[in-house]
């Protein structure tokens, strides 16, 4: 099957954010995303810079940014299509929270979006596709040229853990503490076509890989590959997926900082025709299930003798190494939000602190949720403060 991969600039950004629907007082999830994108739709229909949709389920909403030459430019869509959507929430009692999981929901009580796409996905898996209660982000960057796009994803993927430790923030699972960081990477692989991506090294492996798919009826076609980073080639990008849902903003914008510097160094690379850094297939695998289960304590297998760092030490030498590139790129400021969850901790940390002051209770948990994401600063705010 032939895929046209679709021209985009090198190197731009775009995001998508996966909110939960929250009844303010109890902190339960209510069903009311049909009604909201409704009354939002209307509103908003000649709005250009971002959008508002629905996903899997209707207990969440979508807000995605428009093509971003910077990270900034992008998380201010993600910014104007929140205060965008409070001004119908907020008057139904509902608020918005975002992490990877729902610290007390129970799948039975969620209701499935009505669309064909999801109710086909629902009949195929039943009991683990009723049990997607996951909140992510994704960061797409563009990509110049198809025959970077394979080698790009596999040098990437030694990268994996290192976003997926800082955007951990499902450690409470249907009202119990799971002891992992990141219990939403280990549910999300259990769906047909997600997971980490095969290893493939050209365009035509993956126009393959889709002819043995969609012939066999495992797909349609490739908006169905779910991997952790997949191509996306109706808009001529890479798709980062691996990310647990971020709780504030600025540290949105320092995991999509991280990942665009990170494409476009290795874009360098292969325009300087140097080998891009790989791991074999068990190590990432390997790596994966570490960051889901320490998150930021995670030690991690860093190159192919095997040779293990702690991810904190990696990272660190990682965003300074790539400090130029982000200069170039425009977001050294929210790149240095990485080493601002490094010192704070990420959301999961966040989370289990909490519980262990209140006793364990989860909907404290989930009402400081909800203030992180309402209180927490802008990223216009958050960049004031750092002199910009």
């Amino acid at each position: 099957m032939g895929v046209h991969f679709a021209s985009s600039a090198r190197s731009t950004i775009g995001l998508e954010w996966e909110l939960m629907l929250a009844d303010r007082s109890s902190g339960d999830l209510v069903p009311r995303a049909p009604e909201l994108l409704a009354a939002i739709g209307a509103a908003l229909a000649d709005h250009e810079r971002f959008t508002v949709t629905g996903e899997l389920l209707t207990n969440t909403v979508e807000v995605t940014s428009g093509i971003g030459a910077t990270v900034a430019e992008a998380a201010h869509d993600v910014a104007d299509a929140i205060a965008a959507v409070r001004a119908f929430t907020d008057p139904r009692g509902v608020e918005l929270l975002c992490a990877g999981s729902h610290p007390f929901a129970q799948w039975y009580d969620q209701e499935v979006t009505d669309k064909t796409r999801y109710r086909t996905l629902i009949d195929r898996t039943q009991w683990w596709g009723r049990n997607m209660m996951i909140w992510g982000i994704h960061v797409h960057v563009g990509v110049e040229d198809v025959a970077k796009v394979f080698p790009l994803i596999g040098a990437l993927s030694v990268y994996l853990p290192h976003l997926q430790a800082l955007s951990a923030s499902s450690p409470f699972w249907a009202g119990e503490r799971t002891g992992y960081a990141s219990n939403r990477s280990l549910v999300f692989q259990q769906l047909p076509t997600a997971g980490l991506p095969w290893p493939l090294q050209n365009w035509a492996e993956f126009e393959s890989y889709l002819d043995d798919m969609v012939g066999t009826g495992v797909m349609a076609d490739a908006s169905e590959v779910r991997w952790d980073i997949r191509p996306a080639p109706r808009w001529g990008t890479i798709e980062v997926r691996a990310c647990d849902g971020m709780s504030t903003l600025p540290e949105l914008a320092a995991v999509a900082a991280l990942t665009q510097v990170l494409v476009e160094h290795f874009s360098r690379e292969l325009d300087s025709g140097r080998t891009l850094p790989s791991l074999q297939p068990w190590f990432v695998r390997e790596n994966k299930w570490r960051a889901a289960r320490y998150g930021l304590d995670a030690r991690l297998i860093i190159d192919r003798d095997g040779r293990q760092r702690p991810v904190r030490e990696h990272l660190v030498e990682t965003v300074h190494a790539l400090g130029g590139v982000a200069d170039d790129l425009g977001c050294a400021r929210e790149l240095t939000g990485v080493l601002s969850i490094l010192e704070g901790g990420n959301s999961s940390m966040r989370q289990t602190r909490v519980a262990d002051a209140v006793d364990g209770d989860l909907r404290a948990v989930v009402q400081h949720l909800i203030r992180e994401f309402r209180e927490g600063p802008t990223l216009r705010e958050h960049l004031a403060r750092l002199g910009g």
